[in-house]
């Protein structure tokens, strides 16, 4: 399958990253660089941040481990609000996300922003009390590469199965 998408976009070079403490593995077109914070006492807990950018797209996955697990489906729900706010533009109707390893909350999904200024894909999701968030920005839109980067996600033990 790597092949088949070297081929079909030459400029990404997907690669499998495990991101130190994500407990995540996903298929980045380029090197990211990696950025962590521990947990400090009385505040949130840590926090990562994967991300580069590759043809004109920019790709992260970021996580963050909650005080209480009970606070994922919340988390969730407000993650992509507060994206499309910063943008400037309303939420979407997203598509409901299934990532391996996933905790199974309705509020996992994915949506498409679409403004002047490009096309930003993103994708939350929780396993137990840590929230994830997936991206991809661009000045057009790439369906394949998104596809790519969002299928290849794997947390928990999925991710260590797929070793």
């Amino acid at each position: 399958m790597l092949t088949l998408l070297a081929a079909c976009q030459p400029a990404l070079n997907w690669r499998e990253v495990r991101p130190p403490q994500s407990e995540a593995a996903a298929l980045f077109p380029c090197k990211p660089e990696i950025e962590q914070r521990p947990a400090q006492p009385g505040r949130q807990g840590a926090m990562g941040l994967a991300r580069c950018e590759a043809a004109g797209r920019r790709f992260a996955l970021s996580w963050a481990e909650l005080p209480d697990p009970a606070q994922a489906a919340a988390a969730l729900a407000a993650m992509p609000q507060a994206l499309a706010a910063k943008l400037g533009q309303p939420l979407p109707q997203g598509q409901v996300l299934q990532v391996p390893g996933m905790t199974p909350l309705p509020e996992a999904f994915q949506h498409r922003l679409a403004g002047p200024g490009g096309v930003t894909r993103v994708a939350v999701f929780a396993r137990g009390g840590r929230v994830y968030q997936a991206l991809m920005t661009a000045d057009a839109d790439d369906p394949a590469a998104w596809d790519s980067f969002v299928g290849s996600l794997r947390v928990g033990a999925a991710a260590e199965a797929a070793r």
